[in-house]
């Protein structure tokens, strides 16, 4: 499964104090595996994996030894499993999670708004009403006809998902602990302070103010991530314009905070699980920028808390997720 997310998350203190929803906006990747074909047996991995879940009792394992193997392989988590593990390492499980065995989809709780004709004026009045809704209610929504044909999109996914897919040694070129700027590959960026792992490999570019040097963008990807870059750019400036409008302030109050200068995209890549019910793709958690632009596979995993339940972000061909970050929140106390 492959999710890609382009966050602008600059910020800048404003004295408004309408906002929108002010609740924690939680979500989550839970593990739902697809076909997948292991590889030929690492010794690396074969030999980090001999702490799974269960194997091992605690007076003798040692995690952060079992972790450091993990980093320094720079395998990922796709190296694990091409290796061919049975069962995960233990410091990827997650002893409190328990995956809700009938998950609900609630396209009321998560609407999907459709912005053909935003360029008519009482269409457009209608569209930032329900963007503005949806972000008092929940925080995340569905756009459809936002202008960025589907067939890119899918190109799109397709290509960061043949990052993930290439050689372990062309992918380690990339492996790094500290992003930084420009161009990175890595396992759980808080692999070492978090209690527990996610099962994701991650690819991360910050692609704003500045894009990084196009060499360093790998050559499998290049192309679909500079084109993303400015249509995401352009549809993130419409949905801020639209918040705006949607909530009564200048249509212009976000861009002038510069929220779009500062822009990062993160592409996950979540493998194939030989124990799906003890992991999770991404564990709950709010996104700290201000925007999030989210486009996912057709496999799914995506959840968004709603109440006390975890409800299924299905996907929509063609569709971007969005949810307010953290950031945006903030707006309401500044």
């Amino acid at each position: 499964s492959t999710c890609i997310r382009h966050q602008p998350f600059a910020w800048e203190t404003t004295n408004t104090t309408t906002s929108p929803s002010s609740h924690r906006i939680l979500s989550r990747h839970t593990c739902k595996n697809h076909s997948h074909t292991a590889r030929a047996m690492a010794t690396t991995a074969t030999a980090i994996s001999s702490a799974a879940a269960g194997q091992l009792h605690d007076d003798v394992y040692d995690r952060m030894k079992e972790v450091q193997e993990f980093e320094d392989s720079k395998l990922g988590v796709k190296g694990l499993v091409d290796s061919g593990i049975s069962s995960i390492p233990r410091f990827f499980v997650h002893p409190n999670f328990k995956p809700d065995p009938n998950p609900g989809a609630r396209p009321d709780v998560i609407p999907t708004i459709d912005l053909s004709g935003v360029d008519r004026q009482d269409a457009r009045a209608k569209i930032a009403e329900q963007i503005s809704g949806a972000c008092r209610e929940l925080g995340f929504f569905q756009v459809v006809n936002h202008g960025i044909p589907v067939e890119f999109l899918d190109r799109f996914v397709g290509a960061v998902r043949g990052f993930h897919e290439q050689p372990t040694e062309e992918k380690a070129k990339l492996y790094r602990r500290e992003p930084g700027t420009g161009v990175s590959f890595f396992s759980n960026i808080d692999l070492f302070h978090s209690k527990a792992a996610s099962w994701r490999d991650t690819l991360q570019m910050r692609l704003g103010p500045t894009l990084p040097e196009l060499e360093e963008i790998p050559a499998v990807c290049r192309e679909e991530v500079v084109e993303w870059n400015q249509r995401a750019k352009q549809v993130g400036g419409l949905l801020m314009e639209l918040l705006c409008e949607g909530l009564g302030v200048n249509s212009g109050a976000l861009k002038e905070r510069r929220f779009l200068e500062s822009r990062v995209m993160v592409g996950h890549y979540y493998p194939y699980c030989p124990q799906p019910d003890l992991t999770v793709g991404i564990a709950s958690h709010t996104d700290p920028g201000a925007l999030t632009l989210l486009l996912q596979d057709q496999v799914g995993g995506l959840q968004v808390k709603f109440g006390e339940q975890w409800v299924d972000v299905v996907p929509v061909r063609g569709a971007l997720v969005v949810n307010i970050g953290d950031l945006l929140q903030v707006m309401r106390c500044a």
